[in-house]
């Protein structure tokens, strides 16, 4: 269980913070919820059980985990599907994980997509758009946190970091 003040993932919510643990009577008599304040929308509350097995839920990662996560960047495999259906379904399910190494793959994936059809003279889709908009709120805004670095600095920081480890 989550303590109060710590920082969390909260499935599609992103990171919030852990206000209360409480039981809400109205809603279902003896079960335990937390009242979280999602870190960038604030002045916004959620109630979750506490026993969810619907909702991602985990703690955000440490700052080792993140310096972690930054080396292994080079070496992360994409998600390399050439049919756009099944691609997009496949963004859909590893979206579903709210995991930060899932959302580097999207990243990734995107990032060289990009690269790619402008060769070929074309703009990015907007599935590709969409799921890259989406990675980089939720791996930026976890990064955030435990680097204690602004979100809308995460992306530079992370170019920054992988860019002096491959020269």
């Amino acid at each position: 269980m989550f303590q109060v003040g710590e920082m969390i993932v909260c499935d599609h919510n992103g990171v919030c913070r852990v206000l209360d643990v409480m039981e809400m009577p109205k809603l279902r008599k003896g079960v335990l919820y937390y009242e979280l304040e999602p870190v960038y929308s604030k002045g916004s509350r959620i109630y979750a059980p506490v026993d969810s097995e619907k909702l991602v839920m985990r703690r955000v990662s440490t700052a080792k985990e993140v310096e972690e996560l930054l080396d292994e960047i080079p070496h992360i495999e994409t998600i390399w599907i050439a049919n756009e259906k099944k691609r997009e379904e496949q963004y859909k399910e590893v979206a579903r994980r709210y995991d930060c190494r899932e959302w580097v793959k999207i990243i990734k994936t995107v990032h060289m997509r990009k690269r790619s059809r402008s060769l070929e003279g074309k703009k990015i889709t907007y599935i590709d758009e969409k799921y890259m908009k989406l990675a980089e709120e939720n791996l930026y805004g976890e990064i955030s946190i435990p680097l204690k670095i602004e979100r809308n600095r995460v992306g530079e920081y992370i170019r920054n970091r992988i860019g002096s480890k491959e020269e």
